[in-house]
């Protein structure tokens, strides 16, 4: 009796621990769904055929559509929001390799052949009109993430709070001209030639705010 107990109880966990790996396959596929086709295209139907799970499994274990898209925006966001972190994270001593860094996180998403083309924060504030309140506002404030973090990098990069604010704006709203442009056909190499101006003028910037005559230290004979 302890022994049929004993594997009822392995077994009950061995199906949970398939759960929660069915799940998160069944979030990803459901991204890449919303990805590809954006939210107004992608019906319950479609989430059903490319997750696998019928409706009703859908709404149990996902969410309706709206919770589970916000899952996925969540999921879409946090993955690439510890890549954008990671990239900027020698900022303080090295800004205009950092901001390099950061535009490639997005150019080899786009070269990825497994992934969608764009950007599903990008289409997804583009789609506002058609989404509910709660979609719409983690959308933008997903694009105020990007906002902020290249603020904080560039502040950190010794722009002062004006430049670093104006070059913040220009960085993410060229960072999402690339995802539009990779949808809209444009090719790698013009892809990263934009990466390529927006970085020659970002050296100009660092340049004219940075200070040209530096206090010379101490000598030491003093």
């Amino acid at each position: 009796m302890a022994f049929t107990k004993r594997a009822e109880q392995e077994e009950g966990a061995g199906m949970a621990g398939r759960k929660q790996f069915d799940i998160a396959t069944a979030l990803e596929a459901a991204m890449i769904q919303f990805w590809r086709a954006g939210y107004a295209d992608t019906s319950v139907d479609d989430l059903s055929r490319a997750t696998g799970l019928n409706r009703s499994s859908i709404y149990s274990s996902l969410g309706d559509k709206d919770t589970l898209f916000l899952r996925c925006l969540e999921r879409y966001t946090t993955r690439y929001g510890d890549r954008y972190d990671a990239a900027l994270s020698c900022a303080a001593e090295r800004p205009l390799v950092a901001a390099r860094a950061f535009f490639d996180v997005t150019l080899e998403r786009i070269a990825d052949p497994g992934l969608p083309d764009g950007c599903l924060v990008a289409q997804t504030v583009m789609a506002t009109p058609g989404l509910s309140a709660s979609v719409a506002a983690r959308a933008r404030e997903a694009i105020g993430f990007q906002h902020s973090r290249l603020r904080a990098a560039l502040k950190a990069g010794r722009l002062h709070d004006e430049a670093a604010e104006s070059a913040a704006t220009h960085l993410a709203a060229v960072n999402q001209s690339l995802a539009v442009m990779s949808r809209a056909g444009a090719s790698a190499e013009q892809l990263r030639t934009i990466v390529d101006v927006t970085l020659d003028a970002l050296a100009r910037t660092l340049a004219s705010t940075s200070d040209p005559c530096p206090a010379k230290p101490p000598s030491s004979s003093a």
